[in-house]
């Protein structure tokens, strides 16, 4: 059914109690994935569980620095993740590749290209990609939210059929799942849709994010035009299911949009790299969300804050202060504020070059 999958595997699949590696859980999806690469499936890997991995081998005192530690226990544990990989797959006569980024590779349009084609090389050798967050270093405000991000990001710039999210529980529920009255949301037809009030913000035991955070990346993903499925790691073959026949496993389903251009895509994932914002009155704000493809003109701007070039990223804001979207300026900061109100001046940024945030 899917031909080029990107598939995340969340820390709290694969750690058992007291933070050890749950082996036989990972051989079993190891399985699965080496059962999809026989099919002629291109996937790539994006796993957690570096830091559950080094809690298992390093015994940190309890006042260490929250930074320092994640630092050791990611160094240590990508090593001991990797080995168990590389094992792992070698017996299914696979080769892997350890791929360790941070968000700053993704920092420019070229950045960007260059992990394309790094990705696009090892596919194109059969040789499986396995990418986790550089923790070791990644340690400053551009981190990633968490591995759901990084996995959004991967699958969109990677133009995948499909993103599978494998968390601890079946996927999005109408209510708390503790409640015992709570039932799986088991298709999500428009991804702008808002979510919050069904999910709960508690974050895992050993990743950084939570279940609110998936959905967020799911509704981006998938409004980018990816088949997007939250589904429970601990179910039997669920990999294969998700590939093959993924309305016969109970598990939350963001259905695609319509594909967008790969420049969008970019500038998407790119929040964390704008360089300045600009105020917009309400008018733009309506423009820019018809459905006719709209730039964003000079004349719809009420305010600019900061200093950018030719290229920049810029956050554009609603005139409540909400983000709308992000942009690339068509000019520097001299020039839009020279032509500030000029109604026949050209865009401040292109449609070509504009991502629009859902609007609520």
């Amino acid at each position: 059914m899917f031909q080029t999958i990107t598939i995340k595997i969340g820390s709290n699949v694969l750690a058992a109690g007291g933070g050890m590696l749950n082996e036989q859980r990972i051989a079993h999806l190891v399985d699965q994935i080496a059962q999809l690469h026989r099919e002629g499936k291109k996937v790539i890997l994006v796993s957690s569980g570096a830091v559950a991995s080094g809690r298992s081998m390093v015994k940190l005192p309890p006042k260490t620095d929250t930074v320092a530690a994640r630092q050791v226990l990611s160094s240590v544990g990508q090593v001991k993740l990797l080995n168990l990989y590389t094992a792992l797959f070698e017996k299914h006569g696979m080769t892997i590749a350890q791929v360790l980024v941070t968000k700053e590779d993704f920092r420019t349009r070229e950045h960007y290209l260059n992990m394309k084609n790094c990705l696009t090389a090892l596919l194109d050798n059969h040789i499986l990609p396995i990418i986790n967050e550089n923790d070791a270093v990644s340690v400053t405000a551009l981190m990633f939210t968490d591995n759901d991000e990084l996995s959004g990001l991967i699958a969109s710039m990677m133009d995948c059929d499909a993103l599978f999210i494998l968390t601890n529980v079946d996927g999005i529920y109408d209510g708390d799942p503790k409640s015992g009255n709570a039932k799986v949301i088991e298709r999500i037809e428009n991804p702008e849709h808002d979510m919050s009030q069904y999910i709960s913000t508690t974050k895992s035991d050993f990743g950084r994010g939570g279940m609110l955070t998936k959905c967020r990346i799911a509704q981006k993903t998938a409004s980018s035009g990816i088949s997007v499925h939250i589904a429970n790691g601990s179910r039997d073959r669920i990999l294969e299911t998700l590939a093959n026949q993924p309305q016969s496993v109970l598990h939350t389903h963001f259905l695609p949009g319509e594909k967008r251009d790969a420049i969008k895509k970019w500038i998407a994932y790119s929040d964390g790299f704008t360089k300045a914002e600009v105020t917009i009155n309400e008018g733009a704000v309506d423009a820019l969300h018809s459905h006719k493809a709209s730039s964003l003109l000079l004349a719809g701007v009420t305010a600019i804050h900061g200093e950018f070039k030719k290229g920049d990223l810029l956050r554009i804001l609603a005139p409540d202060g909400e983000v709308v979207g992000i942009g690339r300026a068509q000019f520097d900061a001299d020039k839009a504020h020279k032509h500030l109100g000029d109604k026949k001046y050209k865009p401040i940024i292109h449609y070509d070059y504009l991502y629009l945030y859902p609007k609520n």
